[in-house]
């Protein structure tokens, strides 16, 4: 990922993104994602996730999901928190309400994730994806946003 500049983030595309995610070593990312460009980087991702929202698939799916990724400096961790009513979706980094799912995972797991480059349900069996709450929700989230495909 250091190939790039990363305070610029939002200029690299979905497909270069997953393209990246997938060609960097593990360790690489997870350096850079507990340095300086962490909170751009998680910015800039959950950002893109209303552009990326599919309501034609979300029906009246109405939904609080909180994300935790670690993963951070010193063993830091960030939750956002992702709302889908109503046909729209929205993201802050403030977890205010209570979520219907939970999802827990560290920083790379998370990029491979986002990116599509991993697979969510083999990191859900393997452990290295913690879900709490509405399971069939887990299972359907990749449905409703217009994902790189890995």
């Amino acid at each position: 990922m250091t190939d790039y500049d990363l305070s610029d983030i939002a200029s690299i595309e979905p497909a270069e993104f997953t393209r990246l995610v997938k060609s960097t070593p593990d360790a690489q990312l997870a350096e850079v994602m507990a340095g300086e460009h962490r909170a751009g980087i998680l910015a800039e991702i959950f950002g893109r996730f209303p552009k990326q929202f599919r309501a034609d698939r979300a029906g009246s799916t109405s939904a609080v999901i909180h994300w935790g990724i670690a993963g951070g400096a010193g063993g830091g961790s960030d939750t956002y928190q992702v709302v889908i009513e109503n046909g729209t979706c929205t993201t802050s980094s403030t977890a205010d309400r209570d979520p219907r799912l939970t999802l827990s995972l560290g920083a790379v797991d998370f990029l491979k994730v986002v990116s599509g480059a991993g697979n969510p349900v083999m990191m859900f069996m393997s452990g290295k994806l913690k879900a709490k709450g509405d399971l069939a929700l887990a299972a359907n989230i990749a449905n409703l946003f217009d994902l790189p495909k890995g």
